[in-house]
């Protein structure tokens, strides 16, 4: 049987558990399940490059990616997408192609029924 590892980063913990509580009282499955994958190892986590949000994602479009969102590739379309943790490169495309880049605590204050959103990774 495998070692038990179990999260410590408090500011990780907090926001899994404000997901649970308002995917609950909010009857928003979404947020269950993003911290559902944010309770995975870390090794198991969504790196999410902009190429890929480009291709998939619709103009005005909100993304959640349960990870890293990284800055490869180009984005045209202006979309919102909220993220764990974000790479200054990805930040910077984004705001230049007229989207938002925010973290899932802002985007759970934007939307607390989690309506429209897209997890991505």
């Amino acid at each position: 049987m495998g070692k038990r590892i179990y999260k410590t980063n408090p500011s990780l913990l907090s926001l899994v558990e404000r997901l649970k509580k308002e995917s609950f009282e909010n009857k928003a499955p979404v947020w269950r399940d993003v911290a559902d994958r944010l309770m995975k190892p870390r090794q198991n986590w969504a790196e999410v490059n902009l190429s890929r949000i480009e291709r998939f994602a619709g103009e005005e479009e909100t993304i959640i990616v349960p990870g890293k969102l990284l800055g490869a590739g180009v984005i045209s379309k202006k979309v919102t997408v909220a993220a764990f943790k974000c790479s200054e490169a990805a930040r910077d495309k984004i705001a230049k192609a007229g989207g938002k880049s925010m973290s899932i605590d802002e985007l759970l204050d934007s939307n607390p029924k989690g309506a429209n959103v897209r997890i991505m990774g």
